[in-house]
């Protein structure tokens, strides 16, 4: 990188942008002649002669940006036989240099976007993997691998920058100005669209990232591997075991990222929690604007032109009339009172009719009068009949969960009738275990509740006091897992 700062460095810029330039259009080596020809055709160095062309280039074979290489070709004048004729090839360090170098000068801002496509692709590839189980044809786990990982290093960097290119400070002068208007509905449903793209897809995301097996992700690695060093490769600078550790790293950093790890949530929740906060962010840069217009224009003119108005108009019902067209209907106000008319016709007018009174209570803040104090109101035996009705149900659940635990494996089709209570409950494991990516949680009495799904989708009838329920045949294990915990609960329920 020295060539970037160095003293000459307008010279060394335009040596590696020319050589550089040549290289894409696949003119590998080329002659000082060449590249002093190329640098002349810009018009950027004046004075600049071929001795000096000959000098940068030395200079940069030196720092390792160029590599030299002897020209056998014959002399055809005495200048050329005199001095030594070498030939320049671009470095690769020195190509991605350059190439970041390119990349940076066309860049505007964070830029980045929000693809809900690369989802489909992530799930799909790992799908993919997951059904041929290690079994690839020549090539084909290279181009899974590829697929898989540039599409989620795409969707990485993209849905990043594009949500950082909401913070900068370009971003929130354009929130405070009145075009940002013409922008607010589009970035919203923008935005909606992608966090509704990343509820409903990760969740297949993390479904086959659990599915897939430590032995079926080293058979893909290793296919990967295998694939990768069919290509002939003259200068390979890892090892295969190398390769596959980097492969391995790549795949958890792809893990971690849908599924978290022990110490932290995934990024899959981090980023939706970013693109909720941006969507809030823009509504209320929208809401802030819009009642800055409101405050800002000034009515004065108007209400004294009304107030004029109303103070000529000497008729009532023409100044009803004008109060209804300018300000409408006015916030309704629930008065309650004796409603006592004096007439039954419908054609009396609400302005003629006795008006009721109401005494209202103040609402200052000033004390009020002592006022007698009244006796607490007894719930003894309302909180009596709770506290049983809780237990009851408490017994219930418990009951049938001993049931159960006593079976240690039961399916829909095997439960007998059962109560609303119980229904509840049984829908309510079902909930839990389909909620958690392995199928199964632990009850507070220590009990570890699994659910299998049927493999044909088979449907049972669930028989229950208020009715029927069709559902999948689920199946159920239940294993102690605390006995401790446990041999509480069922003591206190001998203890009823």
């Amino acid at each position: 990188m020295k060539y970037v700062n160095a003293d000459n460095v307008t010279r060394y810029r335009a040596i590696m942008r020319y050589v550089y330039q040549q290289y894409q259009k696949l003119n590998y080596w080329l002659k000082p002649e060449q590249i002093y020809e190329g640098l002349m055709n810009w018009g950027l160095l004046r004075g600049y002669t071929l001795d000096q062309c000959q000098i940068d280039l030395t200079q940069l074979s030196e720092w390792g940006n160029l590599t030299a290489q002897h020209d056998g070709e014959r002399a055809v004048t005495v200048e050329e036989y005199l001095r030594k004729k070498f030939r320049y090839l671009i470095t690769p360090y020195s190509i991605e240099i350059e190439r970041m170098l390119e990349s940076l000068e066309s860049i505007r801002g964070y830029g980045g976007s929000l693809e809900p496509t690369h989802f489909d692709t992530i799930a799909d590839t790992l799908f993919k993997i997951r059904e041929n189980a290690g079994i690839y044809e020549s090539g084909e786990a290279l181009e899974y691998w590829k697929l898989l990982f540039n599409s989620f290093q795409t969707l990485h960097e993209a849905s990043v920058d594009y949500i950082g290119s909401l913070q900068t400070g370009m971003a929130e002068d354009l929130m405070a100005t009145d075009a940002f208007l013409l922008y607010k509905d589009s970035i919203t449903h923008y935005l909606q669209d992608f966090v509704q793209a990343l509820q409903r897809r990760s969740y297949k995301i993390e479904g086959n990232l659990n599915e897939i097996t430590a032995g079926v992700r080293e058979l893909f690695l290793d296919s990967v591997t295998e694939d990768e060093w069919r290509i002939p490769k003259l200068d390979r600078a890892v090892t295969k075991d190398q390769y596959l550790n980097e492969l391995r790293n790549k795949w958890n950093s792809l893990s971690r990222w849908f599924l978290g790890d022990s110490n932290s949530i995934s990024d899959s929740i981090l980023l939706e929690r970013a693109t909720k906060d941006a969507i809030v962010k823009v509504v209320k840069s929208a809401v802030r604007i819009q009642e800055k217009k409101r405050s800002s224009l000034s009515r004065k003119k108007e209400l004294d032109y009304l107030g004029k108005w109303f103070y000529q108009t000497s008729d009532l019902v023409t100044a009803h009339k004008l109060s209804a067209y300018v300000f409408g209907l006015f916030p309704t106000r629930h008065l309650q009172g004796e409603d006592s008319r004096e007439s039954d016709s419908r054609e009396m007018s609400m302005w003629k009719e006795s008006s009721i009174s109401r005494t209202i209570r103040s609402r200052s803040r000033k004390r009020n009068e002592r006022q007698e104090t009244e006796a607490a109101i007894d719930n003894s035996e309302l909180k009596q009949r709770l506290k049983e009705s809780f237990l009851a149900k408490q017994k219930q659940e418990l009951e049938f969960l001993m049931k159960m635990v006593d079976l240690g494996e039961v399916t829909i089709t095997e439960i007998e009738t059962i109560g609303e209570v119980t229904r509840l409950q049984l829908l309510g494991w079902i909930s839990r275990c389909n909620a958690s990516s392995t199928y199964s949680f632990q009850t507070s009495e220590g009990i570890r509740i699994e659910l299998k799904h049927p493999a044909d989708k088979e449907r049972a009838i669930l028989h229950c006091e208020d009715g029927t329920l069709e559902l999948l045949n689920y199946s159920f294990n239940f294993e102690v897992t605390s006995h401790k915990a446990w041999s509480n609960q069922v003591d206190w329920f001998n203890g009823l």
